[in-house]
């Protein structure tokens, strides 16, 4: 029989067992009220480990090591303060409802928010990526009841009986509003644009340079969205007329994503229009789904690139700052796609402009996307189309959108050898 409690009552001794496995849907998904119950009630529980995706708040401190454990997914938002301290797992999105399903990944206690739909049942409202695994997989749900989030259906639907505990009201939700993005972001993001044509699908993603690829787009018409999460940006587009969905080839009419990884402007948007398919990373992720769109382009971001066409989106620095993610998904599904693209787009260098992001190797740091799955590359310098060329025709092509500062370094590695298939095979992984 389901409990309902107020935020008063809660004592998460009397549901997690010692060692247990916590999680929450990441991102706008986590319930405030119960993460931040949960922390501070550390010192009563037997050290469980926390489960999380990209974070967005400020639950997650160094000092709560004392009395929990970190498991995440990626290294990305806020988690970047505590990543250093965390078991990062290392997966394709794709691949994390099968794993929570599976019990690979285990989740013992889940925590959610949740609203009352009018015909029954609730809606998760933000978030729908791997949010129903995560609930199937676990041995409690605490459920916290938050009439502030948008009415959203499809996979962000939640049985009543899903829910084992319900803790009484609390309207937080966490915005993330799209970030001030940079000149250079801007040039890029041209760049990006013209690569896209009218009528395409695009995949965008959250941060300073899909926003700035979304403003770049502004004099295209009839695109479609499909992606993992959206931003307010999405708005944008929409109001502009730059996005119709009327030539998709599937779920015509139909934004679709795994996320609302936004303000309430983007909520409201979401409830109001109900053109917004809310769908689990099953979907979202899936390469035949990709297959099915018209002229598909992912665009997506990295750390860096070797002059062997490997790209790394996870460390930088010797820290894990980004994810496996959701990336090698998107660039098979685009590639996947009757005149789809996949683009993986950055900045020439470091914001100082010290280092260049196009290296001669990778020097063991984490290879995200294979080069043998690299599509194009994009820098405010230009595109580099990779995909069917050999080493040292890439590596040219890569050396040419590097920034000037740094082109000269980049020709002496390439006839140093970095670039030809024996040394690139030697000294990088595929």
């Amino acid at each position: 029989m389901r409990r309902i409690i107020s935020l008063a009552q809660l004592r998460f001794a009397d549901y997690v067992r010692p060692h247990d496995v916590v999680g929450w849907p990441q991102g706008p998904g986590e319930p405030l009220a119960l993460t931040e119950t949960l922390v501070a009630q550390g010192a009563e529980l037997g050290k469980p480990t926390l489960f999380f995706g990209l974070s967005a708040s400020d639950t997650l401190r160094p000092e709560l090591t004392e009395h929990f454990a970190f498991r995440a997914l990626n290294g990305a938002g806020t988690n970047r303060r505590i990543s250093a301290l965390a078991d990062i797992v290392p997966c394709h999105v794709s691949s994390i409802p099968t794993l929570l399903r599976t019990g690979v990944l285990r989740v013992d206690v889940v925590l959610v928010q949740l609203k009352a739909l009018p015909n029954g049942g609730f809606t998760v409202g933000v978030i729908s990526d791997f949010t129903q695994a995560l609930i199937g997989q676990a041995r409690i749900v605490i459920g916290l009841i938050n009439p502030a989030l948008p009415t959203t259906y499809g996979d962000a639907r939640v049985d009543e009986d899903d829910i084992d505990v319900l803790v009484e009201a609390n309207s937080r939700i966490i915005d993330m509003p799209d970030p001030e993005f940079s000149s250079v972001e801007r040039a890029v993001a041209e760049q990006v644009a013209a690569l896209i044509p009218d009528r395409a699908t695009v995949q965008l993603g959250v941060g300073t340079l899909p926003a700035a690829v979304a403003g770049a787009l502004s004099n295209h018409r009839d695109l479609g969205v499909h992606s993992g999460v959206v931003s307010d940006v999405l708005v944008d587009l929409v109001e502009s007329g730059v996005v119709t969905n009327a030539h998709k080839g599937s779920d015509a009419g139909r934004t679709v994503t795994g996320g609302l990884f936004g303000t309430q402007r983007l909520r409201d948007f979401a409830e109001r229009s109900g053109a917004v398919d809310m769908r689990s990373a099953d979907y979202t992720h899936n390469i035949a789904v990709m297959a099915a769109l018209a002229k598909f382009h992912t665009i997506n971001s990295a750390i860096e690139i070797d002059l062997s066409g490997q790209v790394n989106a996870e460390i930088a620095g010797g820290r894990y700052l980004g994810a496996v993610g959701g990336q090698l998904d998107f660039v098979r599904g685009g590639v996947a796609s009757p005149g789809g693209r996949s683009i993986i787009a950055f900045p020439s260098t470091t914001p100082d402009g010290k280092h260049s992001r196009i290296v001669a190797s990778l020097a063991g740091r984490p290879v995200t996307t294979p080069r043998g799955d690299v599509d194009v590359i994009v820098t405010e310098y230009g595109a580099a189309h990779l995909r069917g060329c050999p080493f040292a025709e890439r590596a040219r092509r890569l050396v040419a959108i590097a920034h000037p500062g740094h082109r000269e370094s980049l020709q002496r590695a390439v006839q140093g050898g970095v670039g030809n298939a024996p040394k690139v095979a030697a000294r990088t992984t595929a």
